[in-house]
């Protein structure tokens, strides 16, 4: 088989390019939330294992918050039980949250352990409920009771800490527990951005199934600073779905998170895309 120079040229101005991003990042933490829209199919999760632990393989500690409410309204849907959202929150009773802990802490958080262990990693699934990492509060939307759906209240990022330090990738379902031990159901989003601001990540990236924030011509904007995203959300341009994850990233800059960035995670290799380019493939949000 003759030898493809041009191919060979390609990969190696590709690693060139990634050089400076290893170095600077090295020894850095990465919260990466890893939405359920983002992940349509075994090909796409091995995909995304492949680039957590290429992170872990260069020096960088990624932790990995997952969601998964496509997996939790099939399996309700299945026992034919309707799904009843409120400001995009699912209000859940306790049936429905015996469903939450079932997809997320099992079935969903232990497939994708066990893709980043296929490709060569060393992870660990987790809830909120181990080592009292999330402790949470009942959430009320104007006035509305949601059932078991609650927010952060506080997190101990000990049991990460030590996870990372011991050369494990932590993989985190959004389920936090009480006061009297009563499990509750976060978004996901929310619990990534405040672990990214314990944790004082380098970067918090939000993984779903859109290309990022885009202007009213339809393109991709990126290099935002607050108060431009600020500006987006009061002329309209940024609105309904992506508010939750915009105000997510808002927190965690300002909290001291350096920067934040929303990336389709149904790219092939989207976070090594992000993070180990000059241009990037998202919206990236920093502080100033």
């Amino acid at each position: 088989m003759p030898i493809d120079i041009s191919n060979a040229q390609n990969i190696a101005r590709v690693l060139t390019e990634a050089l400076p991003y290893i170095r600077r990042f090295s020894g850095k933490t990465f919260v990466v939330k890893y939405g359920g829209n983002a992940m349509k199919g075994d090909d796409m999760i091995q995909s995304f294992a492949r680039d957590i632990v290429l992170m872990k393989r260069v020096g960088m500690n990624p932790v990995v918050v997952h969601g998964g409410g496509p997996q939790i309204g099939g399996h309700l849907e299945k026992l034919g039980k309707k799904s009843e959202f409120i400001e995009g929150m699912r209000v859940t009773d306790g049936e429905t949250m015996d469903v939450v802990e079932m997809m997320l802490g099992g079935l969903v958080n232990k497939a994708i352990v066990a893709a980043i262990n296929q490709q060569g990693g060393q992870a660990v699934g987790l809830t909120g409920k181990d080592g009292g990492l999330i402790r949470a509060k009942k959430l009320t939307i104007k006035g509305q009771d949601l059932g078991q759906v609650g927010e952060v209240d506080s997190i101990d990022p000990r049991v990460v800490t030590h996870l990372e330090a011991g050369g494990f990738i932590p993989v985190i379902a959004p389920v936090g527990v009480g006061s009297e031990g009563e499990a509750y159901n976060i978004n996901a989003d929310l619990v990534a951005g405040k672990l990214a601001s314990v944790l004082k990540a380098e970067k918090l990236m939000l993984l779903t199934n859109v290309m990022g924030v885009k202007d009213k011509e339809g393109n991709v904007l990126t290099g935002l600073t607050v108060p431009q995203v600020q500006a987006l959300i009061a002329d309209g341009t940024i609105y309904g779905g992506m508010l939750p994850k915009i105000q997510c990233a808002l927190d965690a800059v300002n909290s001291g998170v350096k920067t934040a960035v929303i990336i389709n995670g149904e790219l092939d290799h989207s976070v090594l895309l992000e993070l180990f380019t000059n241009d990037g493939i998202g919206t990236l949000i920093k502080a100033h």
